[in-house]
């Protein structure tokens, strides 16, 4: 068979030389980092038997003790890199709690076919030579060519010129000064110039610090060069950064060399001279257009996205420090303050106001992100052009709620800096708040093939989840707890296990979530729609109290009050109008952000407050003018509930047309609260009497189970599919009579069965009951 260690291996499209280390798909190489190659190899030898985790760390690393993250980390690089999709392995299958196999049919090359390749070479040699001396000549000539050509091609190579494909790693400076105000500041600094550049590709800092994770490092760790070069080389980039600064008499002194990650030869370098510490930023905006050059970026690309340093984040050395520890905690809470001491250094710093606000909008504070998100785009123009796309697009998503003006934004961004992961990222988002799902899962794979990562990614579970792939959700989502075991996995693995009826497994990930700082409150508040959605509104109210102060206590007030106010919605569809004002009421003592104001305005009109519901309303209308969720959804809700209430259902129907091109969206990424205006529109059809079209809306409900989860409104929906085909027999006859019977009696079966838990006391439990005996 030959030597093993000089094997040829051929499956699919793919060759794995053996000798040279490398991987080939159609005879081009395929980048492997050295320990995914050696995985690789040992799977391909062992081809369609299990190999034991133990064996393949063994394997890889025989030597060294590592984490099982390692091992997790080199089988998702290889999936990736062989094409496998999740849930789809052709090449590398989990064997769960056991190990790998590789599948695919392994075909070696052995010293025969080598045998054969001599041989046919030594006969074209002997007709060559009974060739003509002209013949032979000619073949000279030929081979000088290559010669020569490939000499040339060579000589080329030395050009130190990256391709707009390649990611650069930017280390921290090397500072000779002693001065503590350059730590930090000068990195971000750089970061800001070089980022303007369409050509240029920095690693994220988010990659960065996962990447150092794997490695057993912190997050925050410093990027010396020898560390840099290591992440450089683990994530496949082509280069380090390397700066450094030194005080020369009065004078400073900036040197900035890129280097190749592999060999640590020097692909360019630039230097400059700052008078005093006043001109440091000036000098690094110098060195930072210089390098850009000599990396194979166009001088007009230079001159048009090079805004320099004094309109660009900061002046000011510590401010710049302070907000680049702010971006570099890597966690939302510890990275306030940091930021607001950034702003407080310099009132105009733009970016920092921008970061603040994005911070409190994933904190779900929405008010508190809208007056900094405000700040930084009064305050936009002193960025560059690629801080400008940030600031417009996440204000107009944030503030003004303009989804079409944010879309556009995004779009803009996207085309002048195609390998940017943010603005597909954005544009997601946008996409989930007007329900256009297929448009969501596009967006988040391009982000994640943007990104680059060895790893899992939160958000695509979640655009799988609401397209109701939950195998391919639920794959991703158990390769990411094995890699990173972030809380977001496992409240994906939550809602997947919901959807799948595994209490079981609900539980497991309950314990998991819990145990992780800051994340009680959210996982009480899930925990809450669950027991809702089952008719446990006793438990359900307990666990919203207790979301609510845990919310409150970490001083998110509009999060604890976003928390009552959507109790107050379900507890007034079900029949418990003073509940529901009671909780609107408290609601709204706590704050007056847009999500509180709207659900719950549609909690007092339901429940018969329509004056109180009709001031909200007209509030939210002079206050978000352009705000797309407002007047597609909110408003709508509000208005079609009140007069339900008024016993004019024809009107409510009329009021809520507006929400029929956005109907399926989330609209709100914490509270989620999806196709209410959906719900609505099916009860306005029961009380006038259109079943039919009341059935095609609640059955719109069941077939998105992935994007209602578990809000009440997923189990009601069968109640209402139930109500709606009864309500049919009225005017049905014959067969199509039997027919709506035998349908409304499966769906008052179903809502019973996901209600035989139910607390006795709810209305519209005891209606549900009565209705069903009557039919049988």
């Amino acid at each position: 068979m030959g030597n093993q260690e000089n094997q040829l291996y051929e499956f699919g499209p793919f060759r794995l030389d053996t000798a040279k280390r490398v991987l080939l798909r159609d005879n081009e190489p395929v980048p492997l980092q050295l320990k995914a190659f050696e995985t690789l190899l040992a799977l391909v030898r062992h081809s369609e038997q299990v190999v034991l985790k133990d064996e393949l760390m063994k394997a890889v690393w025989p030597d060294t003790f590592v984490e099982e993250s390692n091992l997790a980390q080199n089988i998702f690089v290889l999936r990736k890199s062989l094409g496998d999709k999740a849930g789809d392995h052709r090449y590398i299958v989990t064997i769960p709690g056991r190990g790998y196999r590789f599948a695919s049919k392994v075909r070696i090359v052995g010293e025969e076919e080598s045998i054969v390749v001599e041989a046919h070479s030594r006969s074209r040699v002997v007709i060559e030579e009974k060739s003509s001396y002209r013949a032979r000549i000619a073949v000279a000539s030929v081979v000088i060519a290559v010669l020569v050509g490939g000499g040339l091609y060579w000589r080329s190579r030395q050009v130190p010129r990256l391709t707009e494909k390649d990611t650069i790693v930017l280390a921290d400076f090397d500072n000779a000064t002693g001065d503590a105000v350059f730590d930090g500041a000068l990195r971000q600094g750089l970061s800001s110039q070089l980022e303007q550049s369409p050509f240029l590709n920095l690693l994220s800092d988010q990659r960065v610090a996962q990447t150092l994770s794997l490695m057993a490092q912190p997050k925050d760790a410093r990027l010396t060069l020898p560390l840099a070069r290591e992440v450089c080389q683990r994530t496949a980039s082509a280069a380090v950064l390397n700066g450094s600064i030194a005080q020369v008499g009065t004078r400073y002194l900036l040197t900035l060399k890129a280097i190749d990650c592999s060999s640590g030869g020097t692909l360019a370098s630039s230097e400059a001279q700052a008078a005093d510490e006043d001109q440091v930023l000036d000098a690094l905006g110098k060195v930072a257009s210089e390098i850009r050059r000599k990396l194979g970026e166009s001088l007009a690309s230079v001159q048009k996205y090079g805004a320099p340093p004094e309109e660009v984040t900061t002046p000011s050395l510590e401010a710049l420090g302070a907000y680049s520890l702010g971006l570099r905690t890597h966690d939302f809470t510890p990275s306030i303050p940091l930021f607001q001491r950034a702003i407080e250094l310099d009132p105009k710093f733009a970016m920092a106001y921008a970061k603040l606000g994005i911070v409190y909008f994933d904190l779900g504070e929405s008010v508190r992100a809208a007056e900094n998100l405000r700040k930084a785009y009064n305050l936009r123009g002193r960025v560059s052009e690629r801080e400008r796309f940030f600031i417009a697009s996440h204000y107009e998503e944030t503030v003004t709620g303009n989804l079409e003006a944010a879309r556009k934004d995004y779009e803009l961004w996207a085309q002048i800096y195609p390998r940017d992961p943010n603005a597909p990222a954005g544009l997601s988002i946008v996409y989930l708040f007007l329900g256009q799902f297929d448009k969501v899962l596009d967006m988040t794979q391009k982000k994640v093939e943007l990104d680059h990562f060895p790893w899992p990614e939160s958000n695509l579970v979640d655009a799988y989840i609401f397209l109701n792939r939950l195998d391919q959700a639920k794959a991703l989502a158990q390769e990411g707890t094995r890699v990173l075991d972030s809380p977001l996995f496992r409240v994906s693995l939550y809602t997947i296990d919901f959807l799948q009826h595994d209490p079981a497994g609900m539980g497991r990930e309950v314990a998991q979530v819990v145990s992780k700082p800051g994340w009680d409150d959210q996982m009480m508040e899930i925990e809450s729609d669950t027991a809702a959605y089952g008719g446990q509104f006793g438990k359900a109210r307990d666990l919203t109290l207790r979301a609510s102060d845990s919310a409150r206590r970490g001083d998110e007030k509009q999060t604890a009050a976003e928390y009552r106010a959507e109790a107050a919605v379900r507890e007034a569809l079900v029949g418990n109008p003073s509940l529901a004002k009671r909780q609107a009421k408290a609601a709204l003592a706590l704050s007056d952000g847009r999500e509180v104001e709207a659900a719950s305005a549609i909690a007092l009109a339901l429940s018969g407050d329509s004056a109180q519901a009709t001031r909200l309303a007209n509030d939210l209308n002079k206050r978000y003018p352009e705000n797309t969720i407002v007047h597609s959804s909110f408003l709508p809700m509000i208005h079609a509930a009140v007069d339900m209430q008024s016993a004019n259902a024809t009107k409510a129907i009329e009021d809520l047309m507006p929400s029929a091109r956005c109907e399926l969206a989330l609209t709100d990424l914490s509270m989620g609260f999806s196709l209410y205006p959906i719900y609505l529109r099916g009860e306005a059809y029961l009380t006038s009497e259109q079943g039919s079209s009341a059935a095609a809306e609640f059955q719109k409900i069941l077939d998105h189970s992935g994007v209602v989860q578990n809000e009440p409104i997923g189990a009601l929906a069968h109640l209402g599919a139930a109500r709606a085909n009864a309500l049919q027999l009225k005017t049905a006859q014959g067969a199509a009579a039997d027919a709506a019977r035998v349908r409304a009696l499966a769906a008052y079966q179903d809502f019973l069965m996901l209600w035989k838990d139910a607390d006795p006391d709810i209305p519209i439990y005891k209606q549900a009951k009565a209705e069903y005996a009557k039919l049988q």
